[in-house]
């Protein structure tokens, strides 16, 4: 195996990685930006309303998003099953 060739699975690795969490980040940034300007405009500095409803936001976004997020981690695995012979030599 070149240099190359392994940062291009490094590089393919980490690429799979951010496209996997980018929806429940997202979703968590979101609903933590509209729970902080709720806060900011009724004063309510309640430790558990920030952290609640972020859980349960990314909660639904995995349950709703698990059949994509599978299909995309098993494709990525058969590709990398299927060029291991050409990786090893």
């Amino acid at each position: 195996m070149t240099a190359n060739e392994a940062i291009n699975l490094v590089q393919n690795a980490l690429t799979m990685t951010m496209i996997l969490a980018a929806p429940p980040l997202a979703v968590a940034m979101v609903v933590g930006l509209i729970i902080s300007l709720f806060q900011a405009i009724t004063q309510i500095q309640e430790m558990t309303l920030t952290f609640v409803p972020k859980i349960v936001a990314v909660m639904f976004t995995l349950m709703f998003l698990a059949s994509w997020m599978v299909t995309k981690l098993v494709d990525y695995t058969n590709d990398l099953i299927t060029s291991l012979p050409n990786i090893i030599h």
